[in-house]
Protein backbone atom coordinates (compact mmCIF):
# COMPACT_ATOMS: atom_id res chain seq x y z
CA UNK A 1 0.00 0.00 0.00
CA UNK A 2 1.35 3.17 -1.05
CA UNK A 3 2.36 5.27 2.08
CA UNK A 4 1.04 9.17 1.31
CA UNK A 5 3.10 10.95 3.92
CA UNK A 6 6.22 9.68 2.35
CA UNK A 7 5.14 10.78 -1.30
CA UNK A 8 3.96 13.92 -0.29
CA UNK A 9 6.81 14.70 1.05
CA UNK A 10 8.88 13.84 -1.98
CA UNK A 11 6.54 15.65 -4.12
CA UNK A 12 6.85 18.82 -1.97
CA UNK A 13 10.64 18.28 -1.99
CA UNK A 14 10.33 18.48 -6.00
CA UNK A 15 8.04 21.84 -5.50
CA UNK A 16 10.84 23.33 -3.02
CA UNK A 17 13.69 22.12 -5.49
CA UNK A 18 12.00 24.03 -8.17
CA UNK A 19 11.45 27.31 -6.01
CA UNK A 20 15.00 27.18 -5.15
CA UNK A 21 15.67 27.95 -8.57
CA UNK A 22 13.41 30.12 -9.68
CA UNK A 23 15.01 31.78 -5.67
CA UNK A 24 19.01 31.74 -8.02
CA UNK A 25 17.14 33.40 -11.21
CA UNK A 26 14.72 35.74 -9.83
CA UNK A 27 14.57 38.93 -7.03
CA UNK A 28 11.15 37.44 -5.12
CA UNK A 29 9.77 39.59 -2.56
CA UNK A 30 7.10 37.03 -0.12
CA UNK A 31 3.35 39.11 0.13
CA UNK A 32 2.26 40.65 3.44
CA UNK A 33 -1.18 40.76 1.44
CA UNK A 34 -1.61 36.76 2.06
CA UNK A 35 0.24 36.44 5.52
CA UNK A 36 -3.35 34.88 6.35
CA UNK A 37 -2.86 32.10 4.75
CA UNK A 38 0.69 31.19 5.18
CA UNK A 39 -0.68 28.77 7.22
CA UNK A 40 -3.95 27.52 7.90
CA UNK A 41 -6.05 24.49 9.21
CA UNK A 42 -9.53 23.00 9.30
CA UNK A 43 -11.48 23.06 12.31
CA UNK A 44 -11.46 19.50 13.38
CA UNK A 45 -7.17 20.25 12.46
CA UNK A 46 -7.32 17.41 10.08
CA UNK A 47 -6.55 19.02 6.78
CA UNK A 48 -3.65 21.86 6.77
CA UNK A 49 -2.42 23.96 4.34
CA UNK A 50 0.22 26.16 3.10
CA UNK A 51 -0.02 29.15 0.16
CA UNK A 52 2.76 31.76 -0.25
CA UNK A 53 2.76 34.11 -2.58
CA UNK A 54 5.85 36.38 -4.11
CA UNK A 55 6.46 38.69 -6.72
CA UNK A 56 9.43 40.63 -8.02
CA UNK A 57 10.63 42.87 -11.25
CA UNK A 58 9.95 40.35 -13.71
CA UNK A 59 7.37 37.78 -11.68
CA UNK A 60 3.93 39.16 -11.15
CA UNK A 61 2.38 36.66 -8.93
CA UNK A 62 4.10 33.18 -7.66
CA UNK A 63 2.11 30.82 -5.91
CA UNK A 64 3.75 27.88 -3.85
CA UNK A 65 1.33 26.06 -1.70
CA UNK A 66 -0.04 23.01 -0.48
CA UNK A 67 -2.95 21.28 1.42
CA UNK A 68 -3.24 17.54 3.09
CA UNK A 69 -5.78 15.53 4.51
CA UNK A 70 -3.92 12.21 5.76
CA UNK A 71 -5.89 11.60 8.81
CA UNK A 72 -9.67 10.88 6.76
CA UNK A 73 -9.22 11.35 2.84
CA UNK A 74 -5.22 10.41 2.56
CA UNK A 75 -5.01 13.44 0.20
CA UNK A 76 -2.81 15.69 -0.84
CA UNK A 77 -2.24 18.93 -3.31
CA UNK A 78 0.54 20.90 -4.00
CA UNK A 79 1.11 23.49 -6.86
CA UNK A 80 3.94 26.53 -7.94
CA UNK A 81 2.99 28.66 -10.42
CA UNK A 82 4.94 31.22 -12.10
CA UNK A 83 2.87 34.25 -13.38
CA UNK A 84 5.02 36.88 -15.11
CA UNK A 85 5.36 40.22 -15.64
CA UNK A 86 4.29 41.87 -19.16
CA UNK A 87 7.54 42.75 -20.23
CA UNK A 88 8.10 39.84 -22.07
CA UNK A 89 5.43 36.99 -23.45
CA UNK A 90 6.87 33.95 -22.80
CA UNK A 91 3.75 31.43 -21.28
CA UNK A 92 3.67 31.07 -17.81
CA UNK A 93 5.07 27.99 -15.81
CA UNK A 94 2.51 25.62 -13.69
CA UNK A 95 3.47 22.46 -11.78
CA UNK A 96 0.83 20.82 -9.72
CA UNK A 97 1.22 17.59 -7.71
CA UNK A 98 -0.56 15.46 -5.33
CA UNK A 99 -1.86 12.37 -4.25
CA UNK A 100 -5.81 11.31 -4.64
CA UNK A 101 -4.80 9.03 -3.30
CA UNK A 102 -2.58 7.67 -6.55
CA UNK A 103 -0.11 9.99 -7.29
CA UNK A 104 -1.41 13.40 -9.76
CA UNK A 105 0.69 15.54 -11.51
CA UNK A 106 0.40 18.40 -14.48
CA UNK A 107 2.68 20.45 -15.76
CA UNK A 108 2.10 22.93 -18.20
CA UNK A 109 2.91 26.34 -20.05
CA UNK A 110 0.16 28.83 -19.78
CA UNK A 111 -0.08 30.57 -23.38
CA UNK A 112 -0.56 34.33 -23.39
CA UNK A 113 -1.69 34.84 -26.65
CA UNK A 114 -3.88 33.18 -29.18
CA UNK A 115 -2.52 29.80 -30.31
CA UNK A 116 -4.66 29.75 -33.31
CA UNK A 117 -3.21 32.83 -35.02
CA UNK A 118 -0.35 33.15 -33.96
CA UNK A 119 2.12 30.51 -35.58
CA UNK A 120 5.23 31.73 -34.31
CA UNK A 121 4.38 31.50 -30.58
CA UNK A 122 3.47 27.99 -30.93
CA UNK A 123 6.39 27.26 -32.61
CA UNK A 124 8.47 28.65 -30.50
CA UNK A 125 6.84 27.47 -27.27
CA UNK A 126 5.01 24.52 -27.74
CA UNK A 127 6.94 22.05 -30.90
CA UNK A 128 9.74 21.92 -28.33
CA UNK A 129 7.58 19.80 -25.62
CA UNK A 130 5.73 17.77 -28.03
CA UNK A 131 8.54 14.96 -27.35
CA UNK A 132 8.12 14.81 -24.07
CA UNK A 133 4.11 15.03 -24.41
CA UNK A 134 4.52 11.67 -26.81
CA UNK A 135 7.24 10.13 -24.74
CA UNK A 136 4.76 10.25 -21.68
CA UNK A 137 1.08 9.58 -23.63
CA UNK A 138 3.08 5.85 -24.63
CA UNK A 139 3.98 5.14 -21.32
CA UNK A 140 1.96 2.74 -20.17
CA UNK A 141 2.52 3.32 -16.73
CA UNK A 142 0.85 6.73 -16.81
CA UNK A 143 -2.73 7.59 -17.17
CA UNK A 144 -3.75 10.43 -18.43
CA UNK A 145 -5.94 12.66 -15.92
CA UNK A 146 -8.85 14.43 -17.73
CA UNK A 147 -10.84 16.73 -15.64
CA UNK A 148 -14.25 16.66 -15.86
CA UNK A 149 -14.96 20.55 -16.39
CA UNK A 150 -14.91 21.32 -19.64
CA UNK A 151 -13.88 25.64 -18.42
CA UNK A 152 -11.03 23.99 -16.45
CA UNK A 153 -9.96 21.78 -19.57
CA UNK A 154 -9.66 24.95 -21.99
CA UNK A 155 -6.72 26.61 -20.16
CA UNK A 156 -4.51 23.58 -21.17
CA UNK A 157 -2.26 24.31 -23.95
CA UNK A 158 -2.05 21.28 -26.50
CA UNK A 159 1.09 20.25 -24.45
CA UNK A 160 -0.13 19.59 -20.83
CA UNK A 161 1.20 16.78 -19.12
CA UNK A 162 -1.06 15.83 -16.78
CA UNK A 163 -0.78 12.16 -15.60
CA UNK A 164 -1.93 9.95 -12.41
CA UNK A 165 0.10 7.50 -11.27
CA UNK A 166 1.73 5.11 -8.47
CA UNK A 167 4.36 6.34 -6.43
CA UNK A 168 7.03 4.23 -7.17
CA UNK A 169 10.82 6.00 -6.92
CA UNK A 170 10.69 5.25 -10.38
CA UNK A 171 7.75 7.19 -11.00
CA UNK A 172 8.47 10.12 -8.23
CA UNK A 173 12.38 10.34 -10.50
CA UNK A 174 10.53 10.82 -13.68
CA UNK A 175 8.20 13.72 -12.53
CA UNK A 176 11.34 15.57 -11.24
CA UNK A 177 13.18 14.80 -13.94
CA UNK A 178 10.93 16.27 -16.27
CA UNK A 179 9.59 19.00 -14.19
CA UNK A 180 13.60 19.76 -13.86
CA UNK A 181 13.20 19.73 -17.96
CA UNK A 182 10.50 22.20 -18.09
CA UNK A 183 11.81 24.64 -15.75
CA UNK A 184 15.23 24.56 -17.27
CA UNK A 185 13.39 25.31 -20.57
CA UNK A 186 11.31 27.88 -19.49
CA UNK A 187 13.92 30.00 -18.04
CA UNK A 188 16.28 29.68 -21.07
CA UNK A 189 12.84 31.28 -23.14
CA UNK A 190 12.92 34.19 -20.06
CA UNK A 191 16.86 34.99 -20.94
CA UNK A 192 16.34 35.00 -23.94
CA UNK A 193 12.79 36.89 -24.58
CA UNK A 194 12.49 40.05 -26.66
CA UNK A 195 10.66 42.98 -24.90
CA UNK A 196 6.94 43.18 -25.47
CA UNK A 197 6.40 47.36 -26.24
CA UNK A 198 5.72 49.64 -23.24
CA UNK A 199 2.23 50.17 -25.24
CA UNK A 200 1.23 46.41 -25.18
CA UNK A 201 2.02 45.85 -21.88
CA UNK A 202 -0.90 47.15 -19.44
CA UNK A 203 -3.14 45.19 -22.39
CA UNK A 204 -1.32 41.77 -21.86
CA UNK A 205 -0.95 42.44 -18.39
CA UNK A 206 -4.89 42.67 -17.88
CA UNK A 207 -4.99 39.76 -19.87
CA UNK A 208 -2.89 37.40 -17.68
CA UNK A 209 -5.04 39.03 -14.20
CA UNK A 210 -8.20 37.99 -15.99
CA UNK A 211 -6.71 34.57 -16.39
CA UNK A 212 -5.42 34.22 -13.47
CA UNK A 213 -8.67 35.15 -11.62
CA UNK A 214 -10.91 33.07 -13.86
CA UNK A 215 -9.08 30.23 -13.41
CA UNK A 216 -8.74 30.34 -9.14
CA UNK A 217 -12.35 31.22 -9.42
CA UNK A 218 -13.83 28.49 -11.68
CA UNK A 219 -12.23 25.46 -10.42
CA UNK A 220 -14.72 23.16 -9.08
CA UNK A 221 -12.68 21.60 -6.49
CA UNK A 222 -12.71 25.12 -4.49
CA UNK A 223 -15.96 23.35 -3.16
CA UNK A 224 -13.80 20.78 -1.74
CA UNK A 225 -12.31 23.34 0.22
CA UNK A 226 -15.63 24.58 1.09
CA UNK A 227 -16.10 21.56 2.64
CA UNK A 228 -12.78 21.18 4.60
CA UNK A 229 -12.33 24.92 5.41
CA UNK A 230 -15.38 26.61 5.52
CA UNK A 231 -16.88 29.32 2.61
CA UNK A 232 -14.91 32.10 4.52
CA UNK A 233 -11.66 30.54 4.34
CA UNK A 234 -12.18 29.45 1.06
CA UNK A 235 -13.18 33.02 -0.56
CA UNK A 236 -9.04 34.07 1.24
CA UNK A 237 -7.41 31.06 -0.69
CA UNK A 238 -9.09 31.52 -3.90
CA UNK A 239 -8.12 35.28 -3.85
CA UNK A 240 -4.64 34.34 -2.65
CA UNK A 241 -4.65 32.30 -5.88
CA UNK A 242 -5.00 35.29 -8.00
CA UNK A 243 -3.89 37.98 -6.02
CA UNK A 244 -7.04 39.56 -4.73
CA UNK A 245 -5.64 40.26 -1.41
Amino acid sequence: MQDNKYVFEKLWGITCELKQKLETRFDLQLQASTKDVNEYQSKDGNAQGSLKTFSGKEIDWLVHSYLHNFNQANFSAMRLTIWLSSHIQVPHLAFEFGTLPHVFFYMDYIPRTDLYTNPEYFKRYYEPVNQTFLKLQADADLRLFTSKSVYIRSFESPVSLCYTCDGSEDRLNLIRTVASEMLSRWLKWVDEAAAVPENMRAKLAQRDLLMRRSIAKGDPDNQLAVNMFGAELTDKLVKALWGGL
